[in-house]
């Protein structure tokens, strides 16, 4: 399992093999089993199947060479609406807008999705996770039929590898483990060591080579706002309301 687990990179290419419903389903019943806050489950997972839907969600999210090839098309929602219908069983209507509900739902989509990766890489197949969605959140949403209270988080592709790319060296433990206190004194020596490895790799790797290093494309990535229409969006879809 931590072989699995480290050996993890996106896959962009796949080869032309379906993945039948029964390993599909039985992948998503492994990543239901991630941990939820409070049991919510506050996660839907659309497939995309119809060919047009599918085709329109590729240009909407600016990612065509993934879903062209792709086995599975996949949009996880972080999901309040099916805990408004739990509630309103016994009467109540849930708080959508608080930000910690917000956090519940985002969450606990992040770590189901995370589960399917483990559960469909375990089975051999490679994924790309398609932060793209959010590029168009309002027109995925209508082309989905997005109630209120869902909204798509991220897309993701699945499928046999047609061609995979290295692994990523990541930042070393001493970058990510503090002990008793939060210590960032240490961070200009180590980013300026990481930067070194980050750079060979780039340079050395098989498929789409350059000459950055980590804190030149973290510093460009953000430097600048994006997505700056999404806070209207999420009130629109009845998410981070005034509390």
């Amino acid at each position: 399992m931590l072989d699995l687990l480290t050996s993890h990179a996106s896959v962009r290419k796949y080869k032309d093999e379906p993945i039948s419903d029964e390993t599909f389903h039985k992948m998503l019943h492994a990543a239901q089993h991630a941990a939820s806050s409070n049991f919510a489950q506050a996660y839907s997972v659309i497939q995309v199947k119809d060919p047009v839907k599918r085709d329109k969600l590729a240009e909407l999210s600016k990612n065509r060479k993934q879903y062209d090839s792709a086995a599975l098309a996949l949009v996880f929602c972080a999901d309040l609406r099916r805990l408004g219908h739990a509630a309103a069983i016994h009467g109540k209507k849930i708080l959508g807008g608080t930000a910690e509900n917000f956090l519940v739902a985002v969450i606990d989509t992040a770590l189901f999705a995370q589960n399917f990766v483990v559960a469909a890489e375990s089975k051999g197949y490679g994924i790309c996770y398609i932060g793209g969605v959010r590029n168009n959140p309002e027109p995925i949403s209508e082309l989905l039929e997005l109630p209120d209270l869902v909204i798509p988080l991220f897309g993701m592709t699945v499928g046999v590898p047609a061609e995979k790319n290295e692994v990523k060296p990541r930042l070393p433990i001493e970058a990510i483990l503090h002990k008793d206190t939060y210590d960032e004194n240490k961070y200009d020596k180590i980013l300026k060591e990481y930067n070194s490895v980050m750079e060979e790799y780039y340079r050395n790797r098989s498929a789409n080579s350059k000459s950055n290093g980590w804190t030149d494309v973290m510093a460009a990535f953000l430097s600048e706002p994006r997505r700056t229409f999404m806070l209207n969006f999420l009130q629109s879809k009845g998410f981070l309301k005034n509390e």
